[in-house]
């Protein structure tokens, strides 16, 4: 498996069976700026959303009309991407629920946030609950994406359920976690083989490196991959 941080929350995953965008939020994203927006949305199979706010959705909408990729959100997001922007290839769940999408299957676990869209008319949507994302392989690692989340104490609860070898994990502070308590995270109720921080960096109202989360991590450091925006890693 190949994983690709595009900034912000958004991430590739390039696996044998399938291609997947998480959280593709590209246009206005400064995390982005720089990558190839057409090496990103090659021959992506699927769309995978954590929630509604706009930096998470993001280029969903556009990706999904371009590549003919299968949206997958909560049922209130996914009803809401399908009545108001036309989009028909969507699957659909809720907090506990796992959906199959081939080589893969894709269960949403709590995360501890918020989720809604205010449109250009002023109008705010409620767009269902926040999730992470908890990806099984045929044989590939299993890929925790914890969508934008505090620390919670049933996050032992997921590890006990999903064993995830990966973890793709908030720090940047503001709106999530900042980087000693998503580390305090990751140490204490997770196994984690690889680590990638993520939601850092972005805007200059969140942390701007991973290093407090990194330090945070002591013994488990080595264990962390810190990539620039664009930059894959195989695990």
């Amino acid at each position: 498996m190949k994983i690709t941080w595009l900034g912000h929350s958004a991430f590739r995953l390039q696996t044998a069976g399938s291609t997947i965008l998480i959280d593709p939020f590209f246009s206005g994203n400064p995390g982005f700026e720089g990558n190839d927006r057409k090496d990103a949305v090659k021959g992506v199979t699927h769309i995978l959303l954590t929630h509604g706010h706009g930096d998470h959705v993001g280029d969903t909408v556009a990706i999904a009309r371009e590549t003919g990729a299968v949206v997958l959100a909560n049922a209130d997001l996914a009803a809401w991407l399908g009545h108001h922007h036309g989009l028909d290839k969507i699957e659909q769940g809720n907090t506990g629920g796992t959906v199959s999408l081939g080589n893969f299957s894709a269960t949403f676990v709590n995360a501890l946030h918020s989720s809604a869209s205010i449109t250009s008319d002023g109008v705010s949507h409620s767009l269902g609950s926040a999730n992470g994302l908890m990806l099984h392989f045929e044989d590939e690692p299993g890929v925790l994406h914890m969508g934008d989340t505090d620390i919670f104490s049933d996050m032992a609860l997921i590890n006990e359920l999903h064993r995830p070898e990966i973890g793709l994990v908030p720090i940047g502070d503001r709106f999530t976690m900042g980087g000693a308590v998503a580390a305090l995270a990751c140490r204490r109720f997770f196994s984690f083989a690889k680590v990638l921080p993520c939601h850092y960096g972005t805007f200059p109202i969140l942390d701007q490196t991973a290093d407090a989360f990194v330090d945070a991590m002591e013994d488990d450091a080595k264990n962390v991959a810190v990539p620039r925006s664009g930059e894959s890693i195989e695990v």
